[in-house]
């Protein structure tokens, strides 16, 4: 295996990027499409880079995973609601923290990316926390130390996305996926985050009705004393709530990647731009495979229904559990069972963390089975888990290139570009063949 240690020039910029301000990040981020390589070909700005592509180094990729993926630490929770106190919030989904929010910690996203050398997954939602600022300075470099080893590649090859409609939008077929990019995807389980909803609301005494069909779920009435049944929260409304919680997730962690971008001097955007079908397999094209999703199609659908790829990303619903109860036991496992945000093992940010998370209460077999009824009601009625949304759901991109100055010297005014940019190939490039030994 190749030595990873940073070089001394590696080092030094590292260092460098510990430094950078956050208000410079924010208030310089912009979208800097054209990278070394690419080439418009027609317009007022026609133009053809005069460089070949430069691939991100394993280091500056292993950065824009970090600060898109990365686990932070041991994540605080939600220490009360008065509901149901002394007991504390037993929301969350994961235990640690990641460098994005998450909707009352349920983290159901996960990232994929691809780059010229193939195509990755990137898991961290149940890695626990990689790092601890309890006992340790996190720094750049310690985060991609940690997380290297979180990397499982799918294939040898870059994801092929044909460059023209309708795989990419018009706009993008000249820049987007081009070589020497490092494309990130952050995926999302919606089954799973609104199986968090469902354990939500039931924890607070909610149930859902199907109005849809102006109709109340066959069966609730036996769980009365558990959630309220007369007055009911509407599905599509349950569901929503789940899809828009998530794309808060996939925002999010692509935002923190491009507030890094401007600290690196990389160019890069985040943007939404290709079709998401395409991405996970579903464009009805053999020879554009995506990522490989298993994907379903029903006469009652607009859209086939992609819920996940076998032994990677497995939506909590069926095929990938036999039945929605099956699913709920598997939620209920990540919660409480060992690694888990409420199992008293967990090491975790409190003076007792055991005492803290043995408070929760754990999802008995009254409330798991309230929520298998209302989740099974809508797979067997609409088919599909959840009805009204995506079983998995992808919005936000983050590419990450290396920008052509000569390109914005010659068509933008002054300050199109950071200091950052103008310095990135001397200050992360330079090659220097003794390795730094901190």
């Amino acid at each position: 295996m190749a030595d990873s240690r940073p070089t001394p020039a590696e080092f030094g910029a590292l260092q460098e990027l510990a430094t950078f301000p956050l208000t410079e990040a924010i208030f310089g981020r912009r979208s800097r499409r054209f990278a070394l390589g690419d080439e418009i070909p027609d317009g007022p700005l026609a133009y053809r880079s005069r460089h070949e592509p430069v691939p991100l180094t394993e280091l500056e990729r292993m950065l824009v995973l970090s600060a898109m993926g990365g686990t932070t630490g041991w994540h605080y929770s939600i220490t009360r609601n008065a509901h149901y106190a002394p007991h504390v919030a037993n929301y969350a989904g994961g235990a640690a923290g990641r460098t994005f929010p998450s909707a009352a910690g349920f983290h159901t996203a996960e990232l994929f990316f691809t780059d010229d050398s193939g195509v990755y997954f990137f898991p961290t939602r149940d890695a626990g926390a990689l790092v601890d600022p309890a006992t340790e300075q996190i720094t750049p470099q310690l985060m991609v130390e940690r997380h290297r080893q979180r990397l499982r590649r799918l294939s040898t090859e870059r994801l092929f996305l044909p460059a023209e409609e309708p795989y990419l939008e018009g706009h993008n077929t000249w820049c987007v996926n081009v070589p020497g990019s490092l494309l990130v995807i952050p995926v999302a389980d919606i089954a799973q985050h609104l199986l968090a909803v469902l354990c939500f609301l039931t924890q607070n005494g909610y149930a859902i009705y199907d109005d849809i069909h102006n109709r109340a779920l066959p069966g609730l009435d036996q769980f009365r004393g558990l959630v309220d049944v007369e007055e009911p929260f509407p599905l599509t409304f349950s569901e929503q709530y789940a899809l828009t919680e998530a794309t808060a997730e996939l925002a999010t962690s692509c935002y923190a990647g491009v507030l890094l971008l401007q600290a690196m001097g990389l160019g890069g955007w985040m943007f939404d731009g290709i079709d998401r079908f395409s991405i996970l397999g579903a464009s009805d094209n053999p020879d554009v495979p995506g990522l490989g999703f298993r994907y379903d199609t029903d006469e009652h659908w607009a859209t086939p229904n992609p819920t996940g790829r076998e032994g990677v990303f497995e939506a909590y619903c069926p095929p990938h559990y036999r039945t929605m109860a099956d699913a709920v036991d598997a939620f209920a496992h990540r919660k409480f069972g060992p690694g888990g945000p409420f199992h008293p093992d967990t090491p975790g940010a409190w003076t007792d963390t055991p005492g803290f998370r043995s408070s929760a209460q754990v999802h008995d077999e009254t409330f798991k089975a309230c929520v298998s009824l209302q989740a099974q009601y809508i797979l067997d009625t609409f088919r599909k888990f959840p009805a009204t949304v995506p079983t998995v759901f992808i919005l936000n991109y983050v590419q990450a290139h290396h920008l052509d100055l000569d390109f914005y010297d010659r068509f933008f005014t002054p300050g199109a570009y950071l200091h950052t940019h103008a310095t990135h190939m001397d200050t992360w490039h330079r090659r220097e063949e003794t390795p730094h030994h901190p």
